[in-house]
This record gives structure tokens, C-alpha cells and sequence, in this order.
């Protein structure tokens, strides 16, 4: 037992660690999650190619692919790593593959899994089949298999990422310098999270953005997702840090959109 004037975090009497994603199919109105596989290659290579400025892949440690053999190929070493679960995001009505999400830095026993390997194709970006597969996936993350935290990290300089995570609900907590090296450049690495007290208020802001009664029959939204989703989330109260001294909640970097 600690001493009675050490500080520590809120005892969990009820936690159980989380479960690892397995071959799970996630179904919406607009799009369908299944497990990516060399199958899915041809239809995707296909979708990718409409990026023609090759911008999808700037931020990627992988890509573009040459063809889609090499993709296929790329699939399949993914699909070897156990830390990764990969699924293809198919269009609902269609069945066509538009894009790739995935879990990935899974940590069951602490509750901390992260969302990524986001590569959505032009055809995706920007949809609302596009954010009802984030949706699908946060609520299986936090609803079916249990994790109390949901990451996402991006390269500080990718303010298009930065912005997608704020509108989905995730909150900045920093920045760590230099963290890693991919195609031969150094990488600063935002980092963003929900946690399972997010996801209670932000599951019902993303329910109420999805709702086919607030879009109009032009397909325009009624109300905003990014408005949604920060009216549900409550800033969080100032606290002291190890000094004594109050630390202001995580902010987003200077000159990056807010939600």
C-alpha cells in the first residue's frame, strides 16, 4: 500500500483485460468491415490509383504500390504480424473495397488498443461510409472487446490527420519529438486518444450525425459531426502535476484545426 500522502490513480475493482480483434465483420447503412486479404488487392490497387497526385501514401511508411500483385503482396505480410488486424472498408451497396483500417498496438491487459493503417481512396474520403467505419470500429473496440483507451497517432506535420481524429472525438495529449524514422525522414508523432468515459457521450453524438434524419435529400448534413462530437466531450478540469503546479488540459498545437 502506498503511503497516505502519495497520490495514485482510481482503483478498477471490476476491470478484466480486453480481448485481441479476431476475423470480425462490422456492418453499417453505408459500408461493411471484413478482414483484408490478397483478394481484396485488385479492387483496391484499383481505388488507390485514382489518388494522382500520390498524396494518400505522403505519410505512410509504406506505399504507393506499383501494382497489384505488390499490394497483394504487402497485404500478406501484414497479415503474418499478430500485433495488426487489418479490415477492408466495401461499400455497402456495392460490395466494391474503398479503403483500409486497422487495430493495431493492441495492449489487452492495460486496455489500450490503436486505430490505424488508415488508407482511404478518393471514392471513400470524405463520405459518410467513411466515418460510420470509424464508428463501427470504435464501438467494437470499446463495446465488443473491451478496451478502456482508443490511440490514434499521426505525423505531427499531417494536419489532415490531426483535423479527422478532432472531428471524430479524439483529444490531443501531446506531441513526441523525433520518435521515429520512415522513408529516410525524421517523424514527430502527435498522439490523440478517447477513452471509454469519451466513447459513453460521443456514441451517441456519432449515432445522431448518422441518422438519415439530418440529412437533407441533397445529401447535405444538418448538424456537423465536429460540433457534435465537441459539445458531447466535457473539457476536462485542470490538475496538478508532480510540482504541485496546475497543467492545463491537452490542447491542439498552435496553427492546427480545431473541431
Amino acid at each position: 500500500m502506498p503511503a497516505p500522502e502519495q497520490p495514485i490513480g482510481p482503483p478498477l475493482p471490476h476491470w478484466a483485460p480486453a480481448t485481441r480483434p479476431a476475423a470480425v465483420r462490422l456492418t453499417g447503412r453505408h459500408c461493411r468491415l471484413e478482414p483484408l486479404t490478397g483478394e481484396h488487392a485488385p479492387a483496391l490497387f484499383a481505388a488507390y490509383r485514382q489518388d494522382r497526385s500520390g498524396r494518400l501514401w505522403t505519410y505512410l511508411p509504406y506505399g504507393p504500390f506499383v501494382s497489384a500483385a505488390d499490394y497483394a503482396g504487402w497485404i500478406a505480410s501484414m497479415a503474418a504480424d499478430p500485433g495488426v488486424h487489418l479490415l477492408a472498408i466495401l461499400d455497402a451497396a456495392t460490395g466494391v473495397p474503398t479503403g483500409v483500417g486497422g487495430y493495431l498496438r493492441m495492449k489487452p491487459a492495460g486496455g489500450s488498443i490503436e486505430v490505424g493503417h488508415l488508407a482511404f481512396s478518393p471514392a471513400l474520403q470524405g463520405t459518410t461510409a467513411a466515418t460510420e467505419a470509424m464508428y463501427l470500429m470504435a464501438g467494437h473496440a470499446f463495446d465488443e472487446l473491451g478496451y478502456r483507451r482508443y490511440e490514434w497517432k499521426c505525423d505531427a506535420l499531417n494536419a489532415a490527420s490531426f483535423a479527422a481524429a478532432r472531428r471524430l472525438g479524439f483529444t490531443p495529449e501531446g506531441i513526441w519529438r523525433q520518435a521515429t524514422i520512415y522513408k529516410g525522414r525524421s517523424r514527430d508523432t502527435a498522439w490523440l486518444a478517447m477513452t471509454d468515459g469519451d466513447w459513453s457521450r460521443l456514441r451517441p453524438a456519432y449515432e445522431a450525425w448518422l441518422d438519415p434524419a439530418n440529412f437533407a435529400p441533397d445529401g447535405s448534413q444538418k448538424s456537423a459531426l465536429r460540433t457534435l462530437t465537441a459539445a458531447a466531450l466535457i473539457t476536462p478540469a485542470p490538475r496538478e502535476d508532480l510540482l504541485g503546479e496546475t497543467a492545463p488540459a491537452p490542447a491542439a498545437p498552435t496553427g492546427w484545426p480545431e473541431p
